[in-house]
């Protein structure tokens, strides 16, 4: 049959009711306004459902191109069987329970209890403190000391009890607000006194206030052109700090690094990847992957550091330090010494509620270059070694009394002989 346009069938239409002498109804005769109304209606039902559906099924979201509000809304928690069960349980703690409660605890508690049911010790419900119920004292003790900084200038060590801050109790104040009478403008004075547990003395000082970015380095030249570089963590200037390491090292004759991340427990993706740019060869360094499939890459370029290198490891590197870890053990590009490391291969992120409190979430994997899940797994060093220290515990730690060390120093000087 042939198709004919919309003129024809129109034409057609109207010489059909001529010859059957059917004259249009009243709803014909009306449709453009019944029309209209009807659109209207329609239009304004379709409002009111979508505002329902928003109401009952929350915020429609959508992840790597996927609407997930239909799946958040077949997913309820509190559906009434479970509200049942709970306001039974209050009941009961209304009747029986022994002791004054307070109820927005117990709101608190359910919330935690969301969190907790995925078994995940890195996701959390963080609560944002809206009051203090009781004021509370404790020691303000320094937990490091770093070596350049105005506190080692003035003598203060590790472990050194804050008793007073100018004028000010060491207990007697939250120790936020404590940090910020320590803090002043650049180049005036702060009076600390100190009780030093090992000397049992009450020690007075002046100490200068001046900028200080906290290094996460700490590198120096040993023996046989052997450089030492020990990172504490990855925060957001430990990759200048490592390059600018790396360059004084060289300055003084630095044929191959010995790289401790022993104790790292991670930090910033972005720092770790930096620093992998320098060390290794074109190519990926690290991928994460989210539940949707979304898989996203970090690479390096063509520079790379061309000399013998050994990483230091153990059971408290973890997270960024394994990134580091995992992926010079993927391209062959250094020999790992120590134990294996603690085993967290995936990724978290903040998420803020609109109450103004907040959800840590782990939101993805990542994965080694060779696409190794190292989570719960760790990375295994080449070449274990157990930590043993044989010099004195009365001490200060030094290196040539630690086992794993001097196991790195001698893989090191069999590389550079050969």
């Amino acid at each position: 049959m042939e198709m004919m346009d919309l003129n024809q069938e129109d034409e057609m239409q109207e010489t059909l009711l001529q010859e059957e002498k059917v004259y249009p109804s009243f709803w014909e005769r009306h449709r453009y306004g019944i029309g209209m109304i009807s659109g209207i209606l329609t239009m304004t039902v379709a409002i009111v459902l979508v505002i329902v559906y928003i109401a009952f099924s929350g915020k429609t979201l959508v992840i790597g191109g996927k609407n997930v509000a239909t799946e958040v809304k077949d997913n309820i928690i509190l559906d009434e069987e479970t509200i049942d069960k709970i306001n039974e349980i209050y009941a009961y703690l209304n009747i029986y329970y022994y002791d004054e409660y307070e109820l927005e605890d117990i709101r608190e508690s359910v919330y935690k209890g969301v969190m907790k049911g995925l078994e995940d010790p890195y996701s959390v419900y963080y609560i944002i403190i809206r009051n203090i119920k009781e004021e509370m004292t404790m020691e303000v003790v320094i937990s490091k000391v770093y070596r350049g900084t105005p506190a080692e200038e003035a003598g203060l060590m590790n472990g050194d009890q804050v008793l007073k801050v100018n004028d000010i109790d060491a207990t007697s104040m939250e120790l936020s607000d404590l940090v910020q009478n320590i803090r002043g403008d650049e180049g005036t004075t702060v009076y600390m006194m100190i009780y030093r547990e090992s000397t049992q003395e009450t020690l007075e000082f002046n100490v200068e206030r001046r900028y200080v970015e906290l290094p996460s380095i700490e590198g120096e030249m040993l023996a046989n052109g052997i450089g030492y570089i020990q990172i504490t963590e990855f925060q957001s200037k430990t990759a200048e700090q490592f390059d600018a390491m790396v360059a004084e090292l060289k300055e003084q004759g630095m044929k191959g690094l010995i790289l401790d991340v022993r104790a790292n427990p991670g930090g910033y993706l972005s720092a770790v990847v930096d620093i992998l740019d320098s060390i290794l060869p074109e190519g990926l360094l690290v991928y994460t992957e989210d539940k949707y499939g979304v898989r996203k890459e970090y690479n390096s370029d063509s520079a790379c550091m061309e000399m013998p290198l050994v990483v230091m490891i153990d059971e408290s590197s973890a997270s960024a330090s394994e990134i580091l870890a995992g992926a010079i053990k993927d391209y062959e590009y250094g020999t790992l010494i120590g134990k294996t490391t603690f085993g967290k291969g995936i990724v978290q992120n903040i998420l803020q509620l609109s109450d103004g409190d907040a959800v840590k979430l782990t939101t993805s994997k990542y994965f080694t270059p060779k696409g190794n899940y190292i989570h719960e797994v760790g990375i295994a060093p080449d070449i274990e070694v157990e930590y043993e220290y044989s010099g004195s515990k009365e001490e200060s730690y030094q290196k040539e009394y630690d086992s794993q060390f001097i196991k790195a120093l001698e893989i090191m000087e069999g590389m550079l002989a050969q």
